[in-house]
């Protein structure tokens, strides 16, 4: 039986940009991963601000996004479920459906990794999943505190060193709402398709 070896990266991509998509290719080589599945969240229990697009929207743009890439999947997983999102149920599904010959890792920003013991049923998701692990500028993972935190995670980490690119959806959404020009940070297909709906006219301070 050959095993399939599946990258799941969840989030808000609000928009989904360049820096998104380094980090997911960067992934799916150092790892050796078949695919790897981008999945927008309805809505994530620790933002409290709403999204400037819809999931919807944030879905239509990862499809432009990676078009031109099979290896990276938009999935509509959490945008069909009630919100909100949290990433055991995700999992659990996704595991149902791949089957036992699927391996899978999560990818997280070194930022996100340091709330992960907050998450709901952490260590059930350690059980299905390995972390796949990316520093982001400004935002270094305090692997010592983590392991603290949560004895025993470091053995279900692996950490990828990937381009450190600066750059957030929330500073590209400032940057539309404030007219400055975003090209170059994000695909053209999904700029036009921005451009096209008016989206992030209205200044939003929510994170990544």
């Amino acid at each position: 039986m050959q095993v399939q070896q599946v990258g799941i990266f969840g989030g808000s991509f609000d928009p989904i940009h360049y820096g998104h998509l380094a980090m997911a290719e960067e992934v799916r080589w150092s790892l050796g991963l078949n695919c790897i599945y981008l999945i927008p969240n309805a809505h994530q229990p620790f933002k409290r601000e709403g999204h400037g697009a819809t999931p919807e929207q944030r879905l239509e743009m990862i499809r432009r996004a990676c078009a031109q890439n099979d290896a990276l999947i938009p999935l509509d997983i959490e945008v069909r479920r009630p919100p909100p999102s949290f990433t055991i149920d995700t999992l659990r599904e996704l595991c149902q459906r791949l089957g036992e010959a699927t391996r899978l890792w999560l990818l997280l920003g070194g930022d996100a990794i340091s709330l992960f013991p907050q998450w709901k049923a952490a260590r059930s998701i350690l059980e299905l999943v390995r972390l796949a692990v990316v520093d982001r500028p400004g935002s270094p993972a305090d692997f010592a505190a983590l392991e603290r935190a949560m004895p025993g995670i470091l053995e279900r980490v692996d950490l990828v060193a990937a381009p450190q690119m600066a750059l957030s959806s929330s500073a590209l959404r400032q940057r539309l709402a404030g007219g400055r020009p975003v090209r170059y940070q994000l695909p053209d297909p999904v700029l036009e398709y921005i451009m096209h709906h008016g989206l992030y006219q209205k200044l939003v301070t929510s994170g990544e």
